[in-house]
């Protein structure tokens, strides 16, 4: 198991548990932490015994966004790698965005505290998310000069138009609280704040304990249907549900519902 600097990484049977650990910084993004996410990322998800990551902060925030101490004069995206050098920099910058396009296990999501700018990144592209009731959401892009970009498309997307241009506009001059947040459906769920990780750690069991193939097919199903007609993603839906099907643990299932017992699931 790889040994981070600037986050933690624990695992837990078939949970990985990611934690952004810069509390002096607010687990503001810099260069060498998002290496470190992308890293992590990637060794849950080749990790045949990761079924699911969870993302939580240290400290009372769970990320302020990118650093701004460290971000160029000419406003720039930072990066740990010489610009344009990599594939990962002509696309729209992520940050510490989980790669929820092209990964196939779930992220559940746990806000501790103070959540904005590319911290609201995990909010909507994470599968589960739930706040602590100490959790804070806003934008302070436009506060510091710059244009609120991904971070409130994506949130356009998951809130009313109004509620997304209202935080975009009034940047760092109002913030919504997790009760807010859980009203509009931004978050699933409030916890007590003693409790987040505890809670976190109940659901990643609770998802751990269906079939592993079967969850990531339908978490694909979902993702990479959302911007497609409703025919041509039934269509492509189906052909993840049929892959499923040819596995193992599709025939464990049903034979384990059959003698009434608990499945005993081999991710193959």
């Amino acid at each position: 198991m790889t040994t981070y600097d600037t986050i933690t990484y624990d695992v837990d049977g078939h949970t990985a548990t990611i934690t952004l650990n810069r509390p002096e910084a607010l687990n503001a993004l810099s260069p060498h932490m998002i290496a470190e996410l992308r890293a992590a990322y990637d060794e849950a998800e080749n990790d045949d015994g990761i079924w699911l990551t969870i993302v939580t902060g240290n400290g009372r925030a769970f990320c302020t966004g990118a650093d701004v101490k460290e971000i160029p004069e000419d406003g720039r995206v930072i990066y740990e790698r010489p610009y344009l050098s990599t594939y990962d920099q002509w696309e729209a910058p992520q940050e510490g965005t989980p790669p929820f396009r092209r990964m196939a296990k779930p992220v559940v999501v746990a806000v501790n505290g103070i959540c904005c700018g590319a911290g609201l990144d995990w909010v909507t592209t994470g599968d589960i998310v739930i706040a602590s009731e100490r959790a804070t959401f806003f934008d302070p892009h436009v506060s510091i000069g710059l244009v609120a970009a991904r971070e409130m498309v994506r949130l356009a997307r998951a809130l009313p138009r109004s509620v997304a241009l209202r935080m975009a506009l009034m940047g760092k001059h109002e913030r919504m609280s997790a009760e807010r947040a859980y009203e509009l459906g931004m978050i699933t769920e409030v916890v007590e704040h003693e409790n987040l990780l505890d809670r976190a750690r109940e659901i990643a069991s609770i998802v751990n304990s269906n079939a592993p193939l079967a969850v990531r097919g339908t978490r694909l199903a979902i993702h990479k249907t959302l911007d497609l007609p409703l025919l041509e993603g039934e269509i492509l839906a189906e052909t993840f549900r049929e892959r499923v099907v040819r596995t193992q643990d599709a025939q464990e299932g049903p034979l384990a519902f059959v003698e009434k017992r608990t499945p005993n699931w081999q991710c193959r």
